[in-house]
């Protein structure tokens, strides 16, 4: 048998700058096909109407000269920054989009989750959308008989099961989607981020899934987030992508650490132009960045973080207090809370702009993504506050020495302890 289930070679893609293509992907011709009749698609094929060209003169290559190959039973993470061409390559692995170059070669039957509600029909219902999803899939009935309670259980949307899926919301198609993907054993498994919709508890018990389909089932998933803690905790490997062009494949905690050492203090967030902000303005923050304070490395358990908020007022500033909130990024629950009014090193006298930084001590937050408040304030009153100014994530660190640490649905730190035994005697 061919350990391979999917081989990347010097795959590329090309668009015209300014150029609009509209036109259906094979998953929404088969969808039209099952649900309205062969005439519909038939006429859809033979119709010129639904695909208009702009003339373009420019050309862009959001993908070149991408090769690797992922094995059977293999979750591979694929990351890179927004416009990397991750959704892309998964479009063209799922065969929604062709390559202009290159080739792939897929050894197994395909489920693929890119987009919430991909191949549902609005108007059918969740039960007729599920075996529509498995005929789509290639398979037969008596199949999806056998797996419907399972799916519609780890669904939970049992009430609603018979409702046109029109009428669901976004996180109930995507607990749907998810669900049909998961039980109707494709060998292969595309996700795009979809995850992220869905609340903390159904996440956790997707990754669960994800992880079971893999390991004891022995199916390979395709998987893209930014959630680098769900990278590095489901995949063994992983590949980087950044402006279309590979950057780093290999292990995962490897090319998760390339990933973050791509960002600098270049990178930090601007907040001028942010309109969804209070306070009376007379000084603001103009931008944020939260890195490791040791330059060029990621954000660990142990790092210090380096915290910098830019700022500006029209004067010279006196007696400035400034309160930095991180919080957990799923629960939103508080983890870490800095106010320079309980500090004795902050300056009571400011220039009119500048920027000002505060570095913590080792925090030992569990690996997870954190998002950051901010607050400028004077005499009480607050001249500036923003929520969720930025963000950022807390890899994976062996701090025991044991590759165990608790994950952060059980604790939000890490802490140092001991065990001992005392006697009854």
């Amino acid at each position: 048998m061919n350990k391979t289930a999917i081989s990347i070679s010097n795959i590329g893609k090309e668009y015209k700058l300014g150029e609009k293509i509209e036109y259906g992907s094979l998953r929404e011709d088969l969808t039209n096909f099952f649900s309205n009749g062969i005439k519909r698609l038939v006429s859809k094929q033979g119709s010129t109407n639904g695909e208009e060209k702009i003339i373009a003169q420019d050309y862009f290559w959001s993908l070149k000269d991408i090769s690797f190959d992922i094995g059977r039973g293999e979750i591979m993470g694929i990351i890179g920054r927004n416009g990397a061409g991750k959704s892309t390559l998964l479009k063209i692995i799922a065969g929604i989009t062709e390559p202009t170059e290159g080739r792939i070669n897929i050894y197994g039957r395909i489920a693929s989750l890119l987009e919430v509600g991909t191949g549902f029909h609005q108007e059918l219902t969740g039960r007729e959308n599920i075996y529509l999803n498995g005929a789509i899939l290639g398979m037969r009935r008596t199949e999806i008989d056998r797996k419907f309670d399972e799916i519609v259980a780890f669904s939970e949307v049992e009430r609603f099961i018979d409702t046109p899926v029109k009428f669901y919301s976004t996180g109930m198609r995507v607990r749907l989607g998810f669900s049909v993907a998961a039980h109707l054993e494709p060998e292969i498994l595309l996700i795009d981020e979809v995850l992220a919709v869905g609340d903390a508890a159904f996440q956790k018990k997707c990754l669960g899934k994800l992880n079971n389909v893999a390991t004891s089932e022995g199916r390979t998933v395709l998987f893209v987030s930014h959630d680098m803690a769900a990278i590095l905790s489901l995949c063994n490997r992983a590949v980087l992508l950044d402006q279309g062009k590979m950057v780093e494949t290999g292990t995962t905690s490897d090319v998760v650490e390339k990933y973050f050492q791509s960002f600098s203090s270049s990178d930090a967030v601007p907040l001028d132009k942010r309109t969804d902000r209070e306070g009376d303005g007379s000084v603001i923050a103009t931008s944020l960045s939260i890195e490791n304070a040791d330059k060029g490395k990621p954000i660990r358990p142990s790092s210090k973080l380096k915290i910098t908020i830019g700022y500006r007022s029209d004067n010279p500033v006196n007696n400035l207090g400034v309160e930095i909130r991180i919080r957990d990024f799923k629960t939103r629950v508080g983890i870490l809370y800095f106010d320079s009014s309980a500090s004795h090193d902050f300056p009571h006298n400011l220039p009119p702009e500048g920027k000002i930084v505060c570095v913590t001590q080792s925090n030992y937050l569990t690996p997870g993504r954190c998002v950051v408040d901010l607050t400028l304030y004077k005499s009480m009153v607050d001249t500036d506050d923003i929520e969720h100014a930025g963000q950022f994530d807390v890899l994976t660190e062996d701090v025991y020495g044991l590759s165990k640490i608790p994950s952060r649905n059980r604790s939000y730190y890490i802490v140092d302890y001991h065990w001992t035994i005392e006697s009854m005697k």
